[in-house]
Parts: C-alpha cells; sequence; structure tokens
C-alpha cells in the first residue's frame, strides 16, 4: 500500500508542475484522494460488499466531486487533474499512466447492455470537457481534445477533436483539415427551407 502510494505521488509531481511537495500533494489534491478511494471501493465490490462499495464512492464524490462508479477497472498511475465533475462509469476500464482533466465523463449512452462503457488504453490524455460514450476503445497513446464527444473507437497514436469526434492525427501526422469556417450551418439550412416554403405559398396564393 505505501509502495503504490508513493507512485500516485510521484503521478503528481511529474504531471502537474504546480505541485510543489508531498505534503501538498496529500492534502489539497482530490484526484488523488478519490482514486484511492476508489481502489478500496472496487476491492469491497469485487468481493460482493456492493453496498459498502457503493457508499464509499458516493462518499468521494461529495467530498471531492469525482464520482467513479465502484465497478470501473482502473490501471496504474491514473492522474486526475483539478477533477472537479469527472463521472467514471460502472463498467468503463482505464489502463496505465492516463491522464484525466477536469468535466470529463466515461460513459454510456444508454443503448448498450453489460458492457456499458469505455475502455482506454495505456498512456491515453483525456481534455477537459470531453465525453467519451460507449463501450469501445480509446487506443494507447491517444489523445481526446477539450470538449469532444467520442462516440466511436479511437485507434492507437491518434488525436480526436470536435462532436462527433473525429480523428485529426494519426502517428504524427495530420489527417485532412480541421475547417472551423467552412462547414454548414444547420440552422441557416432550416431557414433557408423555411423560406423557400413561404416562397411557394405565396405562388400559390397568386395564381389563385
Amino acid at each position: 500500500m505505501f509502495k503504490r502510494l508513493k507512485e500516485d505521488i510521484q503521478t503528481v509531481r511529474d504531471r502537474d508542475p504546480a505541485a510543489r511537495s508531498v505534503v501538498e500533494i496529500l492534502l489539497c489534491y482530490p484526484g488523488l484522494k478519490a482514486v484511492r478511494m476508489h481502489r478500496r471501493a472496487h476491492w469491497f465490490y469485487k468481493h460482493g460488499h456492493k453496498l459498502i462499495a457503493r457508499i464509499i464512492s458516493q462518499r468521494a464524490s461529495r467530498k471531492y466531486g469525482i464520482e467513479i462508479h465502484p465497478g470501473a477497472t482502473i490501471g496504474r498511475r491514473l492522474f486526475i487533474d483539478h477533477g472537479t465533475g469527472v463521472v467514471i462509469g460502472e463498467t468503463a476500464e482505464i489502463g496505465d499512466d492516463v491522464t484525466i482533466y477536469q468535466g470529463v465523463t466515461l460513459g454510456g449512452t444508454g443503448k448498450d447492455v453489460g458492457k456499458r462503457h469505455p475502455t482506454i488504453g495505456n498512456n491515453v490524455l483525456i481534455g477537459s470537457g470531453a465525453k467519451v460514450l460507449g463501450p469501445f476503445r480509446v487506443g494507447d497513446n491517444s489523445r481526446v481534445a477539450s470538449g469532444a464527444v467520442v462516440l466511436s473507437e479511437v485507434p492507437d497514436n491518434c488525436t480526436a477533436v470536435g462532436v462527433p469526434a473525429r480523428i485529426v492525427k494519426k502517428d504524427g501526422v495530420k489527417i485532412g483539415l480541421l475547417d472551423q469556417i467552412h462547414f454548414t450551418d444547420p440552422v441557416a439550412q432550416e431557414l433557408n427551407r423555411l423560406q423557400k416554403e413561404v416562397d411557394q405559398l405565396r405562388n400559390m396564393i397568386n395564381q389563385k
């Protein structure tokens, strides 16, 4: 247990330049505390004490604003930075050396049974506010941009951005261009459709 705690503390020191001391990390990093409470909750969950597991997880949620279902499987050296609003579902699986920022959801779509939540590979970074929804895999060494909504598999060594997310980089090479300006405006399309209907009605009235 002490060895794992040292590893968790070193993970924070390696990935957060704002971390100045071991004492500060132990007292002031909710992500570290939530992950450690999850390990206890997960042990009870795996041994059939699911009510106790849920009590522990809900206590962590109230205290730290990070909700990790006790059934979720989490690897080593997970770093939840800031952490407020993070939600990790029951059948989510997270590999080693993953970094998650605030507001991230590893959730389901409500359409699946059994395995409902994503599997996150090793050395993955998920930016603030990103939503990864469904029972698919985000591959090793991949990046999910802030605010992205991922609804399908992300291969290894890729970067996914947008709503819904699409792959814009693989193995360090850009895939196409991400055009933020020349894209279809659904509101404008609907206004144009309505205008055409009005014009047609006017023509019908004028013909009578």
